[in-house]
């Protein structure tokens, strides 16, 4: 099971030899592995609904990227729920929605973190339009602006059930991770989320299942790597 979102843990950083990291980094190296001709830059994540360990699960990946000596940013897409801020204990007064309504330069909100090699654009003042701001050319422009600056870039999203917001966020990257509670998320409703992705031609590079049988997964993971400690 991943840690809560609610602690605002980034285990991936406080205990990088522990198992759960581990899987992060497999996530990465499993990501980096999906497209041999190519490369993978812009990375969306989402859900199908909310509280399904999204914004754990991209803050973890970011961490395991700027660890393999990545420039890496995140970016809090997510204009209607936010949380980035508080996981890295910083003021949402200036972020995205500053930038793309051109009242803030794209260097202003750009934050660094205790993590070496990661940055963090949070989502900034909730806007009454946040669809709207995600499908301007602004953002389109942002990004591209980004990939002169950061060799990979990950963003957060609402879940893709909730608003649009995922699939507009979706098209404008290389590809998605679609992370799944697999005890609390129906098929029916996983398939949709999914369903939602293709319909907007979304690349998606995988999907993240939570929750599954702790004991067994924990057991896997202490045996194959307790070997090394």
């Amino acid at each position: 099971m991943l840690p809560s979102t609610n602690s605002r843990p980034i285990i991936t950083h406080d205990n990088p030899k522990s198992p759960i990291s581990e899987a992060y980094r497999s996530l990465r190296t499993n990501i980096q592995f999906s497209a041999i001709d190519e490369e993978i830059r812009t990375i969306m994540v989402t859900s199908a609904g909310p509280g399904e360990g999204k914004s754990t699960t991209i803050t973890n990946l970011a961490v395991a990227y700027a660890q393999s000596d990545k420039s890496v940013v995140l970016i809090d897409a997510d204009l209607r729920k936010p949380t980035m801020h508080h996981t890295f204990n910083l003021t949402n007064r200036f972020g995205l929605t500053n930038a793309l309504s051109n009242r803030g330069m794209l260097a202003e909100v750009i934050r660094e973190t205790k993590v070496p090699n990661l940055s963090v654009i949070t989502s900034g003042p909730i806007p009454p339009n946040p669809s709207e701001m995600l499908a301007s050319r602004r953002m389109g422009a942002l990004l591209e602006d980004l990939k002169d600056q950061f060799d990979i870039i990950l963003i957060d999203t609402p879940p893709a059930l909730a608003v649009t917001d995922a699939q507009i966020v979706a098209s404008k990257c290389d590809g998605v991770i679609l992370v799944i509670d697999s005890g609390k998320v129906k098929r029916e409703m996983a398939m949709k989320a999914k369903a939602n992705l293709d319909y907007v031609k979304a690349r998606i590079l995988g999907v993240v299942l939570n929750n599954m049988n702790r004991k067994s997964s924990e057991s896997y993971y202490y045996y194959y790597y307790g070997t090394k400690e």
